[in-house]
């Protein structure tokens, strides 16, 4: 009688030296198994986060359809519409420290079982500007570690997370005169490099490794490292260098996965960017060629991953549903 020990070590023999980028084979076990070996393309994490327009109009998290199981959440009252699962990621976006409005925002939501963290800020500008009240940071550091420290406070398990703000070029990116590993106390730094422009004719996958280089250099740990993957292109999204971003297509997707794969191999979670549209974008609620890639890499969770194949399993309605209040797609 087969069994799934003497299947894996006839496997391992075909395998040999060579390895083996997709197995099939049916095992006589109770049922008649199937199990599927498969290359998994993008680093390996069980979290998968996409933002942006998550909820449709009757207030349903959509993203979930194909794997996304933490939540773009900015009212405690989406808590309760999260399906089994699914973990809230919370948007808070101010920046200015531990005042009146920032603990009436986050309070509802500490204690609550099903929040992943807090997203604190996207893109947090530290460079001086001239303000009304003179010459300021934007967003200073100091700020960032006081909500942080607050929200540790309260909440010990949760995470506080920030999207890191390139202070050069797309080309030749640095976080250096920014924030650093030494200055900034949140728990999880996002890189976002978008290697797909409409000036390139094409996709640049080495920019990927010049803003990981970049933010390893202003001593920022892989461990706390988010990737960012490029999920959207065109509308009113300028690039920095002349151009505009181009939604990658299936193939340059896989690649955006396996570059980033070959840099980072387990984060805490990652990010595509992004599930709805902002400025007139395509993304991920109107591509279906991308969400068949992220629907393959948020399910198959791991660079190996053994599984019995089944069908896939009854949903609830409300997670099957097209989003109503994005662009139009499915």
């Amino acid at each position: 009688m087969w069994t799934e020990r003497r299947f894996m070590r006839m496997v391992r023999m075909m395998v040999g030296r060579w390895g083996l980028v997709i197995v099939v084979s049916v095992a006589l076990l109770a049922g008649g198994a199937v199990f599927v070996q498969a290359r998994h393309a993008g680093p390996v994490t069980a979290l998968h986060y996409a933002p942006n327009t998550n909820f449709d109009a009757a207030g349903h998290y959509v993203p979930g359809n194909i794997g996304f199981n933490l939540a773009d959440v900015s009212s405690p009252e989406l808590l309760t519409a999260l399906p089994a699962g699914v973990r809230a990621l919370v948007w808070v976006g101010q920046c200015d420290g531990v005042t009146a409005k920032f603990r009436q925002s986050v309070a509802p939501y500490i204690g609550r079982a099903n929040v992943f963290g807090f997203y604190l800020m996207d893109d947090p500008d530290p460079r001086l500007r001239i303000t009304a009240h003179g010459l300021q940071r934007l967003c200073t550091a100091q700020h960032l570690n006081e909500e942080s420290a607050w929200i540790h406070g309260r909440m010990p398990g949760a995470i506080t997370f920030v999207v890191l703000m390139n202070l050069s070029s797309p080309i030749h990116p640095s976080y250096i005169e920014g924030y650093d590993a030494t200055t900034l106390h949140v728990d999880l730094v996002g890189v976002a490099p978008y290697p797909c422009r409409t000036e390139l004719k094409a996709c640049d996958y080495r920019i990927i490794n010049r803003y990981v280089a970049a933010v390893e250099a202003a001593g920022f740990r892989p461990a706390q490292i988010v990737p960012v993957y490029q999920s959207f292109g065109g509308g009113d999204w300028p690039d920095g260098a002349g151009g505009t971003y181009a939604l990658p297509s299936a193939q340059q997707e896989r690649r955006i996965l396996q570059r980033w794969q070959s840099l980072l191999r387990h984060p805490k979670f990652d990010y595509a960017y992004s599930w709805g549209s902002q400025r007139a974008d395509h993304s991920l609620e109107n591509s279906v060629a991308l969400r068949t890639v992220f629907d393959r890499h948020n399910h198959v969770g791991g660079a190996f991953s053994w599984s019995t194949a089944r069908s896939a399993p009854d949903l609830p309605a409300h997670i099957l549903a097209c989003n109503t209040q994005g662009q139009p797609h499915c």
